[in-house]
């Protein structure tokens, strides 16, 4: 240990006098009880810019968990992630910066950039030159958070995962690049050599991908010694009980403590070994000896889709699934400590590479997989389409899924403005697979070669993808601009179809249309029935393009037909050239949705099973319909059913079309008409024809924006048929009809919530319109405070004066358009007239004034007591036809169970006094809940979308 210590000594004080390269000495002291870390740490940051710099910048991610108000707590609060800003401030970090001088001991001005609290700008005292280091010290304590947020800091054993941890210099490239951290794991810093002294417990083992120089302990402590040359990352853990476990290659050695139930010792050395060689082979040496692999790194960035499925009926043998979990992982943290690009701005290559080489090792060494597995052999299973398509087809169907709901976005968007679908999956999908259709276009091995040259060349250097689109420009003769304009910068779908086709006894003559504007090619296939005769590549189809083949024993033309391309509707790319009606596609009935086959026009049969209203009770039937797992434009289903209470056959049918649009705030047009048959009562039923067209407006510059706008037109025809048990009065006009104008604009922000709601409608008997605005504000106490307004009034009402069912209701909406979700409607009393859908009045207490043939307008108000407990309070005035306006109020508490969906509330006051004391108060108690199972997915999409 003597010679290490001598050795490390000798590292130190090389790195005093080397020059030309970024330094970081450091000496850090751990302290467990108070998460902090003291640091004495030493910068040396080398000039290598043809630029005199007087000031420089450096990160200081720890502080970005500072406060509420930091770019990386915003983020949390768009993704609706409330831990962050819930927790107490001790579970938050920060760092305290208590010296920072230059190597003459001056002390240097600095301060964190009011845009980015996470970021120091240090005054120099004397500019850098170029080519030319400067030398600063600095002393700081860093606070520790929870891991809880983000994956990183103190778990609540005590253990420390640490990334981003100490300050480090920002990129300056021209122009500095720095950012705040949002939790994106894409820290941008040069590389530079490391010196740690790391002082911890003796309770604790330390792992890290730094080479370890020497071991000093002392009775109560340790102290690690650590070098690393040309790092990045620096990712460290302290634990009292280390699962993490070696396996030494010929290539690299792998620290891990990736799970691996049910895979052997043995064979975890032999997947290992296959990996790193397979990483080594294609990407090239890693420059370190070890590369340190946790299960943090792989929750982060996990393999998506059935490999996410519990144990017990995920359909992949446990030796592939840890495989491809350690491939998937090494790749990335390859690739993040070896290819230095921004990460923010140019991540879209390093993700390209990575999902590419995952590609393709599953392509030589599990070429057979399915994308359902083993799922994909059981009866009933595999006569699904799903069960056809290879394992690597679930990269084109994940990104296919934003393409087809228009919420995919350039590859060169700035990773923080990226949906997290996009972020996560989507994206980096995009880019794989986009380079494997490059690579095929190009062929004869270029890819491989140039991503392979690009690494070893670029290896630890600061670099970006244009350096990539340059050399591999200059290895092929073919023309590749499309690839990097069109595919990588832009939204263009890739859409062709075979819109023509002549033939004669020799040739073949077919028009391509491009139904998209770009430059991107597409491969055109000759197939006598199923053997691939040719295949060749159509360049520059701008609209269309006419083209001869020899007919040969042709009897079919299929464009994309490997399904390389991620092209947007395969369903218009084949011509066969048998017969007259040659495109005629079967219809193919299947049971259960299904991943779309083009070949086919696909007819789904799904069991229905529901619980809609206790007039129908159960209804048990089935719905027909073509949605695929992947969005089509046009969109129908027929779901007929039998109500077992009712005893009648219930149900609903509609047919939609949407035009998706691009590169404007009007993104979805939505047009189609809607049909409906079920009870509202006992022994009473109601028909309604919808036909309707809806317009959808989001911000195209900010996809990630919580801001949404429609317009929407609908005319509603209702009939109502009351029989003669029914125990609701006989309506005098049963039927009638409503032509509805909507038009919301809301932005639901965990933090701001705010929404506009007009509503206009025009009936034979009547006119109104109304409008209503709600707001609700968490404040940084985590107080919440809600407040809604509303107003309506009738533009002309003839209708029976001693009907309400028109009317604005104060505390329970006749619902006369049938657009809510009552379980019970039509009930005066029981638990189901206690359901309260927050409309028109939004009252909780059932007052003697309930409804206004005139004009209404109310103000409901709400804020925390404490945790999920809320005073509410409402005030209004009601009109009705030859009455004053009537002064009206009620107040109470609100239990918020989940915000929107499950709430009660108990009322106390209101104009009939203390209710709480009054006769059958369980019976004034109103319920807010919804079983709508689209209503509960919103929880999930607003998350990822």
């Amino acid at each position: 240990m003597k010679l290490n210590r001598v050795l490390f000594i000798g590292l130190l004080l090389w790195s005093t006098l080397a020059t030309g390269q970024n330094k970081i000495d450091l000496k850090a002291a751990i302290d467990v009880y108070t998460k902090t870390i003291k640091i004495d740490q030493r910068i040396v940051y080398h000039n290598e810019s043809n630029d005199t710099l007087r000031s420089i910048y450096l990160n200081n991610w720890n502080n970005a968990y500072s406060t509420k108000t930091t770019p990386l707590a915003k983020r949390f609060t768009e993704e609706f992630n409330d831990k962050f800003h819930f927790a107490k401030s001790e579970q938050r970090g920060f760092t305290l910066i208590t010296k920072l001088e230059d190597n003459a001991n001056q002390t240097l001005t600095f301060s964190s950039l009011k845009a980015h609290p996470d970021i120091l700008k240090v005054n120099l005292k004397t500019p850098i030159l170029p080519n030319q280091s400067y030398d600063i010290t600095l002393s700081y304590n860093v606070v520790l958070p929870d891991d809880s947020f983000t994956g990183y800091g103190i778990t609540p054993e005590k253990d420390f995962n640490l990334k981003y941890w100490y300050i480090t210099p920002a990129v300056y490239d021209g122009q500095w690049q720095y950012y705040s951290n949002k939790n994106l794991d894409d820290l941008y810093i040069p590389a530079a050599d490391l010196t740690f002294q790391i002082e911890f417990p003796l309770n604790y083992q330390l792992i890290s991908e730094l080479n370890t120089i020497d071991i000093k302990q002392t009775k109560d402590h340790q102290t690690f010694y650590l070098y690393g040359k040309n790092r990045v990352n620096t990712q460290l853990i302290l634990t009292k009980f280390s699962d993490f476990k070696f396996v030494q290659t010929d290539d690299f050695t792998i620290f891990s403590n990736l799970s691996n139930e049910g895979v052997p010792s043995e064979e975890k050395a032999l997947i290992t070994d296959k990996v790193t060689r397979f990483i080594t082979e294609h990407l090239g040496k890693y420059p370190h000896e070890r590369l340190l692999i946790t299960k943090g790194d792989y929750k982060k960035d996990p393999l998506y889709g059935l490999n996410q499925l519990p144990d017990f009926i995920r359909p992949f043998p446990d030796n592939f699934q840890y495989e491809l979990k350690l491939l998937k992982t090494a790749l990335n943290n390859y690739l993040e400590n070896t290819l230095l690009i921004n990460p923010r701005k140019d991540y879209w290559l390093r993700d390209g590479i990575q999902i590419y080489f995952l590609m393709k090792y599953v392509e030589t060494y599990y070429p057979d997989t399915k994308l359902l597995g083993t799922l994909a052999n059981i009866w009933g299973i595999r006569s699904f389409h799903a069960s056809d398509l290879d394992y690597n087809d679930q990269f084109k169907l994940f990104f296919m899924q934003m393409a087809r709901t228009n919420r995919d976005q350039p590859l060169t968007t700035s990773k923080d403005s990226l949906l997290k679908f996009n972020a996560n999956i989507a994206g980096k999908y995009k880019a794989g697979i986009g380079l494997r259709y490059l690579d095929d276009f190009i062929n004869e091995d270029i890819m491989e070669q140039s991503i392979s040259e690009y690494l070893k060349t670029n290896q630890l250097k600061i670099t970006n993808s244009e350096y990539f689109q340059n050399l591999i420009t200059s290895k092929t003769p073919k023309e590749i601009n499309w690839f990097f304009k069109d595919y990588v910068d832009s939204r263009t779908k890739i859409d062709f179809k075979i819109k023509d086709v002549e033939k004669t006894q020799d040739s073949i003559t077919l028009t391509i249309k491009n139904k998209r504007k770009n430059t991107m090619p597409i491969s055109l296939f000759a197939l006598n029935n199923d053997s691939v005769l040719s295949k060749s590549w159509i360049e520059n189809v701008g609209g269309l393009k006419t083209l001869t083949i020899p007919r040969d024993s042709t009897n079919k033309l299929v464009l994309n037909y490997d399904n390389t391309i991620p092209e947007f509707n395969l369903r218009d790319n084949y011509k066969s050239l048998k017969g007259f009606f040659f495109n005629n596609k079967p219809f193919q009935f299947r049971l259960i949705k299904d991943v779309e086959d083009p070949n086919y026009n696909q007819v789904f049969i799904m069991p229905q099973v529901e619980f809609r209203n206790i007039y129908d009770g159960l209804t048990l039937g089935a719905k027909f319909y073509n949605k695929t797992v992947l969005r089509k434009k046009l969109n129908y289903k027929l779901s007929p059913v039998y109500a077992t209470k009712s005893k009648s056959i219930t149900g609903s049918s509609n047919i939609f079309y949407t035009h998706f649009l691009e590169d404007t705030d009007l993104y979805n047009i939505t047009y189609g008409i809607f049909a409906k048959y079920n009870s509202f009562a006992e022994d009473s039923f109601v028909t309604i024809l919808t036909p309707s067209l809806t317009l959808f407006f989001r911000d195209n510059d900010d996809f990630r924006s919580d801001k949404s706008k429609f317009l929407n037109l609908r005319y509603l025809s209702i009939s109502r048929d009351v029989g003669e048990n029914a125990i609701i009065d006989d309506l005098l006009e049963p039927d009638y009809s409503v032509f509805n104008i909507r038009y919301i604009s809301s932005n639901p922000g965990l933090v701001n919530f705010n929404k506009w709601y007009y509503d206009v409608q025009f009936a034979k008997k009547f006119g109104k319109v109304s409008l209503n605005y709600e707001y609700r504000k968490l404040s940084e106490s985590n107080r919440q405070f809600n407040v809604r307004l509303f107003a309506g009034t009738f533009l002309y009402n003839r209708t029976d004066t001693n009907s309400d069912y028109f009317s604005f209701a104060l505390d329970r909406p006749t619902d006369y358009l049938f657009d809510y979700n009552y379980l019970g409607r039509s009930e005066a009393s029981g638990i189901f007239s206690q359901q309260i859908i927050i409309a028109e009045g939004g009252f909780k207490s059932k007052l003697e004034t309930p409804f206004a043939n005139q004009w209404m307008t109310t103000a409901n108000v709400s804020t925390t007591i404490w945790k999920y407990i809320e005073a509410y309070g409402d005030v209004g005035l009601v009109k009705n036809k030859g009455v004053s306006p009537a002064f009206v109020y009620d107040s109470g508490i609100k239990l918020d169970l989940v915000t929107d969906y499950f709430e009660l509330y108990f009322p106390i006051y209101s104009n009939l006094g203390w209710e709480i004391g009054q006769p059958n108060y369980d019976q004034k108690i109103r319920i807010k809940f919804t079983v709508d199972p689209q209503a509960l997915l919103g929880l999930f999409r607003r998350k990822w979308y």
